[in-house]
């Protein structure tokens, strides 16, 4: 592999410090308790097929930016959905239930969130019912009807899809399992990121190396601060916590920089479809305004690029499947490390252990192939 380091393409568009950065392990926990953490381990690791997905080591990638340890958490191989989403929704809905089998799920997604769901129905033998809207891929529909949940598509996009989840809801009696955190709408989501927290517990028991930075993929936020929930409860040490957006949907690094949650307008989305969100949500807004670090807005340009080199071997001995969400924690990185003055805010240097969160695999098969084409494209070009 030519040095990625010196290939001045693998850029990031847009990076800010957080002036208000303080990590309170309390305050944290205040948003997502730890008898909730607590509980989500002990009913997760007790579902049939349960096990930790791995912690991969990017040996090559390191070798060339000369880190200490560069560590990838594998969410691909996470049960049959290919997904960190596994983790949340489904948590949300054996708890939701309390073994009641006369309930209906209902749920707005973009894709996995609702293929989560839609699997914790069938696991209770529930009835779900999941809205898309009318950009959702036939493909990531047909993952969510393999669980057995009845499909709506509506017209326009998630809001759209939402607002008519909750008129079904309403005049049905179905109960809302959604992932976003609202003023009124706390517990549900809650219950998701304390899904997601379990994959820092699990990290926390597959190395004993310090980790020093965590380059976090956002959309509303809800896995990026089920992690940090989760880093404040299972590490001993506190990392640098880089939130990473499209920057085309930077509705995280707005906020912290307007120290307020702020709503953007997208004028085309991201082909990183699950972080193209332009409003975050509560919750993690409250957790992440204190608790990080740094935030980068990248282009989608260099998605392929990484797609194609996960699955070629080029960053590690071992191929790795990883989705349009998962490639934005290696460009992150990259990015972040080929500029001297980025570099040297975040501190990264021969003693750094960074962990990024490869939270999808091939969910869209379509897209994937599409991606991981046009990055083979280019792929003689980076060897």
């Amino acid at each position: 592999m030519r040095k990625i380091s010196k290939n001045k393409n693998w850029k990031y568009s847009k990076f800010i410090s957080n002036r208000n950065f303080n990590f309170d392990r309390k305050y944290v926990l205040k948003f997502v308790s730890k008898k909730l953490l607590n509980d989500s381990y002990k009913t997760i690791s007790k579902w049939k097929n349960y096990k930790r997905t791995p912690l991969l080591s990017l040996e090559k990638l390191n070798k060339n930016l000369k880190l200490n340890n560069i560590f990838y958490k594998d969410e691909s191989k996470r049960f049959h959905l290919k997904s960190f989403k596994a983790l949340g929704g489904a948590y949300a809905v054996a708890k939701i239930a309390k073994g009641r089998k006369n309930i209906i799920i209902s749920s707005a997604t973009a894709g996995n969130h609702g293929r989560s769901v839609a699997w914790g129905a069938q696991r209770l033998g529930l009835k779900c019912y999941i809205f898309v809207s009318q950009f959702v891929s036939d493909a990531r529909i047909k993952e969510i009807e393999k669980f057995g949940a009845k499909v709506i598509r509506v017209k326009g996009n998630y809001e759209n899809s939402l607002n008519e989840c909750k008129k079904f809801s309403k005049k049905y009696g179905c109960k809302i399992v959604q992932d976003v955190s609202t003023k009124n709408y706390k517990y549900v989501p809650q219950l998701t990121m304390a899904g997601y927290s379990i994959m820092i517990k699990e990290i926390s028991n597959q190395t004993k190396q310090y980790i020093t930075h965590i380059f976090l993929q956002a959309g509303v936020g809800g896995m990026a601060a089920g992690v940090v929930a989760g880093v404040a409860k299972y590490f001993k040490r506190i990392p640098k916590i880089i939130i990473v957006e499209p920057d085309r949907a930077d509705c995280v690094m707005q906020s912290i920089k307007k120290n307020k949650m702020i709503k953007i307008k997208i004028s085309k989305e991201s082909i990183m479809g699950g972080m193209s969100c332009n409003e975050m949500s509560l919750i993690p807004w409250h957790i992440l305004k204190k608790t990080t670090n740094c935030c980068l807005a990248i282009p989608d340009k260099k998605i392929p690029d990484a797609i194609t080199m996960l699955a070629k071997k080029s960053f590690s001995v071992k191929k790795i499947i990883g989705g349009e969400c998962s490639a934005p924690a290696v460009v992150s990185l990259v990015s972040a490390f080929n500029n001297i003055k980025v570099r040297n805010r975040l501190n990264l240097n021969r003693s750094s252990n960074i962990l990024l969160i490869g939270c999808e695999g091939d969910v869209d098969k379509e897209l994937y192939k599409k991606l991981y084409e046009k990055g083979l494209k280019k792929y003689k070009n980076v060897k």
